[in-house]
């Protein structure tokens, strides 16, 4: 008979030994035995949080995901992390903490999971920084990891209708135009968000959970089941025992997470319809896996992929009438079928694509949430990469729901998200105007605050289509115009939206892909002679340390790139 493998791949410098004696004093304080010792340690990184709806009952689920870490054969333990409601942070100084959460977020899983020595993870996550930070700790980590999301909030209800939070956010907009009074936008207020769960459309918690599990990294299903569903327990209690079991088969995220796999990821957002975000936080994840992963890799995916799924911000359905339909595996099965999907990537059932999705139900006969390729909503991908003498390094727009694909504009330039919020208020923004938001970029805002309030005021101004806004910041998963964000290089560092001022003229153009300025050599020569850096807006803590560490929109905003270059 073959000796049974030994899993403790890290965590044997602490279970054995005499002179690790104090180190397992410390262990059995918190409920270790003599066996446990001889088992795995796996680490269950829980986000919980009452601070927003999307993790506020994650704690259970990580104690589920504990029982089958146990049940599977490790010793596992829970350990916190933090989350950031993006919802509650919008619209003020706290969204310049909203990126920079995420690197705060993967940094202490990594600093927890690298301390204590263990041997696997589970991560559990819900608001929409969690999920790519998990998955970055885990790529940077490479020890078997089994990512779980903790699903997605169920819709509103006002009128009849389905509302979530962007329906709040819009509201303010119609409140400011007298379209609604204060009673009815308290009523929208109190009915937009019903209970536990990340916001309910194709916005960035969706959108990265889909993400990571067309990625392969999580459990086949996780994206799509909402948060109140007895199964998401289930998932949780599955994914402890799986994460033992990739010890075993010493199946290591690296494995998973390979280029192949990534352009999975980004077929799966274009067909939903995903956030913009998912640029960011998928090369960002990329960078931590070791994987290269730039702005032309979604180019070239989103061309052959169309747009197929009707759900807000600019479609109809939310998260759970995908889910009500076949989910996310559905969507991947049709996705596979076309040959859209790299069918041989392995995941983290230890199984390949192709394989998990043989056993996937096909979409509901009749559903309408998921368009027919013969009638996509778009034949390609709505996430769009623009270039030009505004953004040489890049932008990205997202042009689903978008009637025009142009737009020509005067510029209207402000440094701040207050200042423009104040013009919008004072009635100063008109059709015809292109609203330009500036030094609000990863090391000017810094964190590249999402614009979601903006974006809703417009819209809810009736603008929607008339007003193009553009920004070296990003927006909300939420947010849905004629917008461009991500613009690089960002002004803070000199780049060519800095030195835009009022009057001039901007083309946006989604079909040639540009984004321009008319100028002339010598009047562009001229500005930037005359251009001078602004100082850093915080001059300590972790806003001054993200802002020096930072880099540029267009490799992820990360801040471990090129930290010898310090």
């Amino acid at each position: 008979m073959s000796e049974k493998k030994d899993l403790r791949i890290r965590s044997k410098v602490i279970s054995e030994g005499v002179n690790r004696a104090p180190n397992r004093s410390m262990l059995r304080a918190v409920g270790f035995t003599d066996e446990d010792f001889k088992k795995p340690m796996i680490g269950i990184a829980s986000t919980w949080s009452e601070v927003t709806p999307c993790n506020v009952h994650i704690d259970e689920l990580a104690r589920h995901a504990k029982t089958g870490a146990s049940d599977g054969g490790g010793a596992p333990m829970i350990f916190n992390t933090i989350t950031v409601a993006d919802g509650i942070a919008m619209g003020h100084e706290g969204m310049n903490y909203s990126l920079p959460s995420r690197e705060v977020i993967a940094d202490s899983i990594e600093t927890v999971v690298g301390a204590e020595r263990l041997d696997g993870i589970v991560a559990i996550g819900g608001c929409d920084k969690t999920t790519p930070a998990c998955v970055m700790a885990m790529g940077r980590l490479n020890l078997p990891s089994v990512y779980v999301y903790g699903g997605t909030i169920q819709p509103g209800k006002h009128n009849g209708e389905d509302i979530d939070i962007v329906s709040s956010f819009e509201a303010v907009g119609k409140h400011q135009s007298g379209l609604i009074d204060d009673e009815e936008l308290h009523k929208v207020e109190c009915s937009a968000c019903p209970g536990a769960g990340a916001c309910g459309g194709m916005y960035t918690a969706n959108t990265m959970a889909s993400a990571v599990e067309a990625l392969g990294m999580s459990i086949p299903g996780s994206s799509s089941t909402p948060a109140i569903n007895d199964y998401k327990k289930q998932e949780c209690l599955q994914a402890g025992e799986l994460v033992v079991q990739l010890l075993e088969k010493d199946i290591y995220p690296r494995d998973i997470m390979t280029k192949e796999a990534f352009e999975n990821a980004i077929t799966v957002v274009m067909a939903l319809g995903g956030s913009t975000n998912a640029l960011l936080h998928l090369t960002a994840m990329a960078h931590s896996a070791g994987v290269k992963l730039e702005l032309d890799d979604f180019e070239r995916v989103r061309k052959n992929v169309p747009h197929l799924a009707d759900l807000k911000p600019s479609g109809k359905y939310v998260m759970q009438d995908l889910y009500e339909v076949g989910g996310v595996p559905a969507v991947m099965k049709l996705l596979l079928e076309h040959g859209l999907l790299h069918g041989d990537c392995l995941t983290v059932t230890g199984k390949t694509i192709a394989e998990n999705l043989a056993e996937a139900p096909a979409l509901k006969e009749g559903q309408v949430v998921i368009r027919p390729f013969d009638n996509p909503i778009k034949p390609d991908g709505p996430l769009v990469v623009l270039r030009g003498n505004l953004a040489p390094e890049g932008a990205v727009a997202k042009m689903s729901g978008q009637k025009i694909s142009r737009f020509e504009g005067t510029a209207k330039v402000y440094d701040s998200e207050a200042e423009a919020t104040t013009a919008i208020e004072a009635n100063e923004i008109q059709a015809g105007d292109v609203l330009v938001i500036r030094n609000v970029g990863p090391k000017g805002g810094p964190g590249m605050p999402e614009m979601l309030s903006i974006t809703a005021m417009i819209v809810g101004r009736g603008l929607n289509g008339k007003v193009a806004l553009m920004t070296d910041g990003r927006f909300s998963g939420g947010s849905h115009g004629f917008v461009i964000g991500h613009i690089a290089p960002e002004a803070f560092v000199g780049g060519p939206i800095g030195l835009l001022q009022n009057g001039d003229i901007v083309t946006i153009d989604s079909e040639t892909q540009e984004v321009n300025f008319k100028i002339t050599n010598e009047e562009l020569g001229r500005r930037k002679a005359a251009w001078t850096q602004p100082a850093l807006k915080y001059k300590h803590g972790i806003l001054a340390k993200y802002a020096k560490l930072v880099s540029s929109s267009a490799k992820g905003a990360v801040t471990d790139l090129d930290l010898d270059k310090l």
